[in-house]
């Protein structure tokens, strides 16, 4: 599916389209995985990127890829040191 955007000529005028489509892509994936929409793998297929590369995108946007709190971290590691 397509959707078009209109943009002001002089923004578009900065960037080749190209780059103005990766952006938009990418924006909206990071926003859809903020909001819990998206898992971490769909976002990143969005975004024309892999997973890894999403990650990436995520730490520099200040994104946790990761939505567990210290504690229960280290509860999951003791769990296994016990096993």
């Amino acid at each position: 599916m397509q959707i078009a955007v209109d943009l002001p000529n002089d923004f578009v005028a900065f960037q080749a389209v190209p780059d103005i489509r990766q952006e938009i892509r990418i924006s909206y994936a990071l926003w859809l995985y903020q909001q819990g929409r998206v898992t971490l793998g769909k976002a990143a297929e969005l975004a024309g990127c892999n997973i890894y590369d999403f990650m990436s995108i995520c730490k520099t946007n200040r994104q946790p890829v990761i939505d567990s709190t210290r504690d229960e971290l280290l509860e999951e590691l003791n769990g296994f040191s016990q096993s």
